[in-house]
């Protein structure tokens, strides 16, 4: 697997996409466990992934004047993950709304369930910060994907 943050490589099956990372280090605490927050920035990266796999790269969303923000997070922590371990990432479309999309995420080791939650995702205007609709050819292939779940 490649590391958090370099080289991602992400797959895309039954409407879920997935990629691997290692836990280094700088991943944990002092007793070489994963810091709680740090399940969040794998998070991060597979929905930032996910998305660029379908197209809406930082270019595509610079070029529109609008951002996507975390707006609401609720993270169940099962098991820890530790040093050196092979993780995997993945990113799921739960619900789409007008203005928002809420992924369903998780972090597993193997078959093993480490972390999972909700994340809602608003879509926001770039300069003022206020709510705007999805753009319609990401609520097209998002649908796309939630239909194929």
């Amino acid at each position: 697997p490649t590391g958090a943050g370099r080289g991602w490589r992400g797959t895309v099956t039954t409407g879920e996409f997935s990629c691997e990372l290692r836990v280094y280090i700088e991943d944990t605490d002092a007793g070489g466990i994963v810091y709680y927050v740090n399940y969040l920035k794998f998070m991060e990266r597979a929905r930032t992934e996910f998305m660029r796999s379908l197209g809406f790269d930082k270019e595509y969303i610079f070029n529109r004047d609008l951002m996507f923000v975390v707006r609401d997070v609720a993270v169940e922590y099962r098991l820890p993950a530790r040093l050196d371990d092979e993780l995997e990432a993945t990113a799921g479309i739960r619900r789409l709304r007008g203005a928002s999309m809420v992924f369903f995420q998780s972090v597993m080791r193997g078959a093993e369930i480490l972390a999972q939650g909700e994340i809602t995702v608003a879509c926001v205007d770039r300069n003022g910060l206020k709510p705007r609709r999805l753009p319609p050819d990401v609520v097209g292939k998002l649908q796309g994907m939630h239909q194929q779940q």
